[in-house]
């Protein structure tokens, strides 16, 4: 508990003076003497409140000696320690001042720059706070350089997470409005010295006008802030974010976790045995990536390239998709737990990560309720076609910093801080370059067709934007280039680079994919979906005609709205363009011409499978549907309760049937002993690889998954990637093929061996050679009794059981002589 000392009542004084003094006794006596007499030179009754925050001195002596020689000085004590924080907390407390001046006890700035403050607080200003930082300001003593910095360093972050545009928070020397410091100081939790940010947190908060003043300042010798109090100011301005968020927000957040551990559920059930049934060979291709990154980090090798796969040859890692920002920073995740736990967090924490961010781009810019802004947000994140990736791309499932990047083209656009926000985006578009680049190609070609769409409809506004959104761009591109140029280059013309990857002419949607349910959606069945899509991960449309509906209900409704053009355009244009290059109206044979023949094999676009645009639709649709529901929400008057009812009935039947189901899984293979108990270490040498039959390629990769779950000790030809091919380099999926890995591949789905002779034997002790082999395993497998047949006659010699597989021992040259190691 405080102690006040007692005083007489007064009428209300013009200003109040706070100073919070710890152990201050060698130097309170001088600062009271100096404001004292400044006080007494200036018109306007005042008060000196001098805070003990529990000094073991003889601080609280020399107080009451001062207020016993002057009635205008009062002491409020505290019987502990508490901190900078807690003794302002009280001192305004006990303030009656019109206005409340609070400075340090050592007069680092001196009392006349009081002055300079007043006027701004008789501009109409709030707050006025002294700042070191200002380029007008004078700083007469500097503090030493390690100091120096630090404070700079903090004042930084400060700015970053807390109160933007005030360059020095900390400086002890605040002029205040009296009765709105001391709401702020009564709502105010800190008790050390991230109170400064607080309170002018609080005042941002209300909307009360701060100023950020020029002080002349000495730093003085005995400051109490030592270097441990930078990291408190940290854990401080950590405690005033948690503070700040709504409890909405959080429930919000919450349901967005739990909706995606209820569709992975199946799979985090059983991470040792589980196997997303619909994801094709991608399970096993991105785990391997996740282990390939991990053991590259581990033993500082290139994390942009690996001969762990298709080996000798190699694979362009950044040519392919491994999401090195998340595989890289998850290292010691995957390291410790495995790959497979990597993959399940990436995919669920993703999901509810990039549901999150769509919620704080539309509730922090588009509607006013959080909870119309979390049905939204739901949609742009659990839309039917990110589903479908949920099964097997989290590249295109994990888009937490598309919003991001939006709203900082949006902070660009308003012009306020163009240097600042540009080197910000080119920064997080670095970041989602080594998350995905086509899920950023399409999030860029969407943003382009709204820009464009809202740009016409609103030319003042693209008037007054344009060069503010093209300097930013500019600004974000030299801070991007830098950090990314090796890594593309290495991707375009590196080791086992390829300049594009062949899709065909039918990976378009077909229309009615657009009205359709999805295989996962609630009312969706795998029956239709699987007629209308490449295959299940591929569903990339599948809205449903309910939604469909719904959202030209609203775009009707709201047609007034700019907004609401651009965006029904953006989906419109989205939805044709993802039909791909010819457009086939179903049920008849009349094929038209479709626009995506214009990108179809211009640079980058030539290797987006166009199905894939459709996906732009969902945070369109998404945004329409949170407007709609916001001003379904608002509408108070009683006459538009049925209209109410009505509207939230048509959200609900369009929502309600594309809701997710959980994930279906199925049991994966077992890695064989042979693998699984290291005894493949007997028979392969440094440089030498193991051969799986068949090699692993697109269609059957469980190979990937040995490596992945035994941490990547063993090389193997083949394998699933996306690598050149011929001598155009095109891109294929997998390695380019050979004689004998053909023979394995054909014999394993049921064609008949052919007459094996020694052209044969010549040619896979060829291919075995490439390969280096030192070991050919034959797990347990479909058709590995004909298998068996064949690898015996290519080698001549019948195979060996070995830890539950058939295994030939090979010499370094692919020879059927088993090598000594």
């Amino acid at each position: 508990m405080s102690v006040v000392e007692p005083r007489a009542a007064e009428p209300a004084v013009e200003l109040s003076v706070v100073v919070p003094a710890y152990n201050e006794e060698g130097r309170l006596g001088p600062t009271l003497d100096a404001v004292r007499t400044y006080l007494d030179g200036r018109s306007g009754s005042w008060e000196l409140v001098v805070v003990d925050d529990g000094s073991a001195d003889g601080t609280a002596r020399i107080a009451r000696e001062a207020a016993a020689a002057d009635p205008r000085v009062r002491l409020v004590s505290s019987p502990g320690n508490r901190g900078k924080g807690h003794a302002l907390r009280l001192g305004v407390a006990a303030s009656e001042g019109i206005r409340v001046l609070v400075t340090d006890a050592d007069l680092a700035t001196p009392i006349e720059e009081l002055d300079r403050l007043t006027q701004e607080l008789d501009a109409g200003h709030e707050a006025a706070v002294g700042s070191r930082a200002h380029p007008d300001s004078s700083v007469e003593v500097h503090q030493g350089r390690l100091r120096e910095w630090m404070g700079r360093m903090g004042n930084r972050l400060i700015r970053a997470v807390a109160v933007p545009g005030i360059r020095d928070t900390q400086c002890g020397f605040k002029l205040l409005d009296g009765d709105k410091a001391r709401e702020a100081f009564a709502d105010a939790r800190l008790d050390g010295w991230g109170i400064d940010v607080e309170i002018l947190q609080y005042f941002r908060r209300q909307g009360w006008a701060v100023a950020e003043v020029p002080v002349r300042w000495s730093h003085q010798e005995g400051s109490k802030v030592g270097p441990l109090d930078y990291l408190r100011v940290l854990a401080e301005l950590i405690r005033l974010k948690a503070r700040a968020v709504r409890r909405t927000d959080l429930a919000v957040c919450g349901l967005f976790v739990l909706a995606s551990v209820l569709l992975y559920k199946n799979l985090w059930a059983d991470l040792g045995h589980g196997y997303l049934r619909d994801s094709l060979q991608d399970q096993n291709q991105w785990e391997w990536f996740f282990a390939v990154t991990a053991d590259n980090v581990a033993h500082l090798h290139n994390p942009l390239f690996t001969t762990a796969q298709n080996f000798p040859a190699g694979v362009n890692l950044m040519g392919n998709t491994p999401m090195l920002g998340l595989s890289v920073p998850l290292t010691p995740v995957t390291l410790a737990f495995g790959p497979t736990v990597t993959w399940a967090l990436v995919l669920t924490g993703g999901l509810a990560a990039t549901a999150a961010a769509w919620y704080w781009l539309i509730a922090r810019r588009l509607v006013r309720n959080r909870w119309a802004a979390a049905l939204g947000a739901a949609l742009a994140a659990f839309a039917p076609p990110m589903i479908s990736h949920g099964n097997a791309h989290p590249n295109f499932l994990v888009l937490f910093m598309i919003p991001v990047i939006i709203d900082r083209a949006l902070r660009l656009a308003g012009g306020e801080h163009v240097v600042r926000d540009g080197v910000l985006l080119g920064l997080f578009a670095t970041y989602q370059v080594f998350l995905g680049e086509e899920p950023f190609l399409l999030a860029a070609l969407g943003m382009l067709l709204f820009a464009l769409a809202y740009g016409l409809l609103r030319r003042d506004v693209a008037r007054a934007a344009w060069r503010p959104l093209l300097k930013g761009l500019g600004v974000a591109a030299l801070t991007a280039l830098p950090l990314v140029a090796y890594p593309l280059v290495w991707q375009f013309f590196g080791a086992q680079s390829y300049h594009s990857v062949l899709h065909g002419n039918n990976a378009g949607n077909s229309p009615r994919a657009l009205v359709e349910f999805s295989g996962r959606a609630l009312f969706g069945s795998d029956a239709t979906a699987d007629k209308l899509a490449l295959n299940r991960t591929e569903q990339n449309a599948f809205y449903g005609w309910p939604l469909v509906a719904l959202a030209f209900a609203i775009t009707v409704r709201l047609w007034r709205h700019a907004l609401v053009k651009a965006l029904a355009f953006t989906a419109v244009a989205a939805a044709v363009l993802s039909l791909g290059q010819k457009i086939r109206i179903p049920y008849t044979d009349v094929v038209f011409p479709g626009p995506w023949r214009l990108l179809a094999h211009r640079p980058l676009f030539e290797s987006v499978i166009e199905g894939r645009v459709a996906m732009i639709c969902a945070p369109a649709l998404g945004v329409l549907v949170a407007l709609a529901a916001d001003g379904l929400i608002r509408t108070r008057v009683r006459a538009y309760r049925a209209y109410r009812v009505f509207g939230g009935l048509a959200v609900a039947a369009a929502l309600v049937p594309i809701v997710p189901t959980p994930m279906p899984v199925q049991t994966r293979p077992d890695v064989p002993a042979f693998i699984a108990d290291g005894l493949w270490k007997k028979y392969v040498g440094p440089g030498e690889s193991v051969v799986p039959v068949p090699l692993p390629d697109p269609g059957s990769a469980e190979a990937l998954h040995w490596q992945s779950a035994t941490g990547v000790r063993f090389p193997v030809p083949g394998g699933y990637f996306n690598g050149p091919y011929g001598m155009d380099r095109t891109g294929i999926y997998g390695a380019p093929p050979r004689y004998t890995s053909n023979l394995f591949r054909d014999v394993r789905y049921g064609a008949k061996i052919p007459e094996i002779g020694p052209n044969w034997q010549a040619q896979a002790r060829y291919d075995l050679a490439y390969w280096k082999a030192g070991v050919v395993v034959i797990p347990p497998e479909d058709n590995d009794a004909a298998l068996y047949v064949t690898v015996e006659k290519l080698l001549g010699r019948p195979g060996q059981r070995i830890g539950g597989a058939w295994v030939w021992p090979l010499g370094k040259d692919g020879s059927t002589a088993a090598p000594a190691h």
